[in-house]
């Protein structure tokens, strides 16, 4: 028993080492901090961990508070914590208020691999000089049929048509996206934003929530030039 316990503050460090601090890179207010918790963590800690809202709320001001506190201590100015190993007993203090020794472990291992495609812009720069009607003609050619194929006894030349438009708005989006600089947190909004859009549009063309990521997957291995 005493063993675990020695663990539990190793494994909880990882918590505000995972999505939020791989932004520091860029350096995000607290506000946009809450965004991309929103955005990345709280949809996953919801779905694979059937935790609450509420409860990922909590995770995110805790992940947020020693984030700022770890910031203090590298600079020498936190009056509280003078090492990031007291920094950790008070963390461990605020989820096992919460959360149990086995909710910290599993949390903390989904922290130490994960990424956030909500907000990975992808540019293809085959569209830089394509006028959609051509980039859409280029794509239906070789491909329609396979994707009417893939999508099994659904699908149809209408459902496949919309769902080549909607990818060509997407490359020309993500584009246009890329010209915002990276410090600017609107690029992560309005890529979030365009996910989103493409995922509404597929909806709009008639496949099923199952068929989403097959259709994702297809446009990652079917593309008019690999994206660099």
């Amino acid at each position: 028993m005493k063993r675990r316990l020695i663990l539990i503050p190793l494994l909880i460090t990882c918590f505000f080492t995972g999505s939020l601090l791989a932004q520091d890179a860029v350096k995000r207010t607290p506000e946009e901090l809450r965004e991309l918790f929103n955005f990345c963590d709280k949809p996953e800690l919801i779905k694979q961990f059937k935790i609450s809202p509420e409860m990922a709320d909590k995770i995110a001001e805790v992940d947020l508070w020693a984030r700022q506190q770890q910031i203090t201590i590298d600079a020498n100015t936190n009056e509280r914590f003078a090492t990031a190993g007291e920094l950790q007993q008070e963390v461990t203090k605020k989820y096992k208020a919460f959360l149990s020794a086995d909710q910290a472990k599993a949390i903390a291992e989904y922290k130490r691999s994960s990424s956030c495609p909500a907000t990975e812009l992808t540019v293809n720069h085959a569209y830089d000089t394509l006028a959609a009607p051509r980039a859409l003609l280029l794509f239906k050619t070789p491909w329609r049929k396979l994707l009417i194929q893939t999508l099994g006894e659904t699908g149809n030349g209408r459902m496949a048509d919309q769902l080549f438009e909607t990818e060509v708005w997407k490359q020309k989006e993500a584009l246009d996206i890329s010209a915002i600089p990276e410090t600017d947190f609107n690029r992560v909004r309005r890529t979030v934003a365009m996910y989103k859009q493409r995922e509404n549009r597929y909806r709009a063309a008639g496949i099923s929530e199952a068929q989403i990521e097959t259709v994702i997957q297809f446009f990652k291995e079917h593309q008019l030039y690999p994206a660099k």
